[in-house]
C-alpha cells in the first residue's frame, strides 16, 4: 500500500468509497426517516382533531429542512473547497448526529405544548443544513478518488448511499412494526428510529478521520469568501443547467421517499406493507444506482442520465394506474421498486456528470450548490404535496386492504 504524505498507509481507492459512503448513508438515513415517520410525528407534535391536517404540519415541517439546505451547501461548499473535503465531511457529520438525536429525545405537544413542534423545526433547520453541505464534499471525494476509466462507478456511490440510508431506515421501520405493537410505537417507538441515528457521530468520524485529502492545494483559494466570488461570478451559467438537471431527479426522488406514507393513508395498507414498500425502492436504488455508474463509464454519463429518465417518464402514469386500482399491496411493493430501477440508474449518471463540468478550485461549491437548490426549489414543495391525504394526481383510489407481509 502506498505512503501518504503524512507517513501513514495510503487509503486504497475501496477504502476511500467505503469511508465515504458509510457516512453518507447514515447522514440520509436521519433525513430519511422522517418521511418515514411523518405519521407518528404528526400525532406527537401536532395534534389535531382531523389526522390529515396534523400530517400536513409535520410533512410542512419536513418541507423546512429544505430551507436550510442551500445555507448549508454555500457555506460547507466553500469551506470544502478551501479547507478540504475530509474536514468538510467530517463536520456535517457530527451536526447530523446532533439533530437526530433532538427528535429522538424532543418532549411532546402534551408534555410541554407549542415549544415542541418550535423545537423540531429548529432540529429539522440543523439537518437540512446538514444535508446540504453533506453532498458536495462526498460526492467530490469520491470522483476525485476515483481512477480515470471508473468515475462513473465510484461516483454512482454517492446516490447509491442516499438509497442505502432508505433501507436502513426501512429495515428500522419494518422490524419496529413487526416487534412492537402499533400503541407503543404511538407512544415511544417512533423515537428509536432517531435515537439510533445519534450513531452517526462516532461512526462516521472512526471511518473517515484516516482519510487522505484529495483536494488540489495548488488551485484552492486562499479564502472562503474568493471560493464564491470564482462560483458565483463565473459560472453561474453551469449552475442553471444543474439545477435543471436536477430538478426531474428530485421530483421523483421525493415520490418514492413518500411511499410508505402514501400507503398507510392513502391506500390504507399496514404499516408492516408500507415499510416493506420503503424498503424494497431503498434496495432498488442501491442496487441499480450502481448500475447506472457501470453503464456510464461503457455507454457515456450523458446516455445514461438521459435514457433511463425518458423510460421511468412514460411508465409512471400507468403503473400508478396499476398500484391503486390493484387493490395488492404486494404490487404497491414491486412497481416501486422497479420504477425506482430506472430512477436510479439516470440518477447516479447525472449526479456523477454535475461535479465534472466544474473546475477544482469551486468543485465542491458549484455542485453544493447546484444540488441544494434544486432540491429545495423542486423538492420541498413536493414534500408537501406528497403527503398521504391524497392521491397522485388524476388518479383515483379505491379502498384498500389491511394485509401484512
Amino acid at each position: 500500500m502506498a505512503q501518504s504524505q503524512t507517513g501513514r498507509p495510503q487509503p486504497s481507492p475501496t477504502m476511500r468509497v467505503t469511508a465515504a459512503i458509510l457516512g453518507n448513508a447514515l447522514e440520509f438515513y436521519d433525513f430519511t426517516v422522517y418521511a418515514a415517520f411523518a405519521t407518528w410525528l404528526a400525532k406527537a407534535f401536532f395534534p389535531t382533531e382531523n389526522p390529515s391536517t396534523g400530517l400536513l404540519l409535520s410533512v410542512a415541517t419536513f418541507g423546512v429542512g429544505f430551507v436550510a439546505r442551500p445555507l448549508g451547501a454555500i457555506v460547507i461548499g466553500a469551506y470544502a473547497d478551501h479547507h478540504g473535503r475530509k474536514p468538510a465531511m467530517t463536520l456535517t457529520i457530527w451536526m447530523m448526529a446532533v439533530a437526530s438525536g433532538m427528535i429522538g429525545l424532543l418532549p411532546t405537544y402534551s408534555q410541554i405544548g407549542a415549544l415542541a413542534p418550535v423545537l423540531l423545526v429548529f432540529a429539522r433547520l440543523l439537518q437540512g443544513f446538514s444535508t446540504g453541505g453533506e453532498m458536495g464534499p462526498t460526492t467530490t471525494y469520491l470522483l476525485e478518488s476515483a481512477p480515470e476509466s471508473r468515475k462513473g462507478f465510484f461516483g454512482s456511490w454517492q446516490l447509491a448511499s442516499q438509497s442505502l440510508g432508505t433501507v436502513i431506515s426501512g429495515l428500522v421501520g419494518l422490524l419496529l412494526a413487526l416487534m412492537i405493537t402499533p400503541g407503543a410505537t404511538d407512544s415511544w417507538g417512533w423515537r428509536v428510529p432517531f435515537l439510533l441515528g445519534i450513531l452517526i457521530a462516532p461512526v462516521g468520524y472512526y471511518i473517515r478521520r484516516n482519510l487522505d485529502e484529495t483536494i488540489d492545494t495548488t488551485e484552492a483559494h486562499d479564502s472562503m469568501g474568493k471560493v464564491m466570488a470564482d462560483v458565483v461570478s463565473n459560472h453561474w451559467q453551469k449552475i442553471l443547467l444543474c439545477i435543471l438537471l436536477i430538478s426531474g431527479a428530485t421530483i421523483t426522488q421525493y415520490f418514492f421517499l413518500y411511499t410508505a406514507t402514501y400507503a398507510i393513508n392513502t391506500l390504507h395498507y399496514s404499516s408492516g406493507w408500507s415499510m416493506a414498500a420503503n424498503l424494497a425502492t431503498g434496495i432498488s436504488g442501491v442496487v441499480f444506482s450502481l448500475v447506472g455508474g457501470l453503464l456510464a463509464d461503457r455507454f457515456g454519463i450523458k446516455t445514461i442520465a438521459l435514457v433511463p429518465r425518458l423510460i421511468v417518464t412514460l411508465l409512471l402514469y400507468p403503473a400508478l394506474q396499476l398500484v391503486v386500482t390493484s387493490g395488492s399491496p404486494a404490487v404497491l411493493v414491486i412497481v416501486a421498486a422497479g420504477l425506482m430501477s430506472l430512477h436510479a440508474m439516470a440518477g447516479a449518471a447525472g449526479i456523477v456528470l454535475i461535479p465534472l463540468i466544474f473546475p477544482s478550485a469551486v468543485r465542491t461549491s458549484g455542485l453544493s450548490i447546484a444540488y441544494a437548490l434544486g432540491v429545495t426549489i423542486f423538492g420541498a414543495p413536493r414534500s408537501l404535496f406528497s403527503h398521504g391525504s391524497s392521491a397522485p394526481p388524476a388518479i383515483s383510489c379505491p379502498g384498500s386492504g389491511t394485509s401484512s407481509p
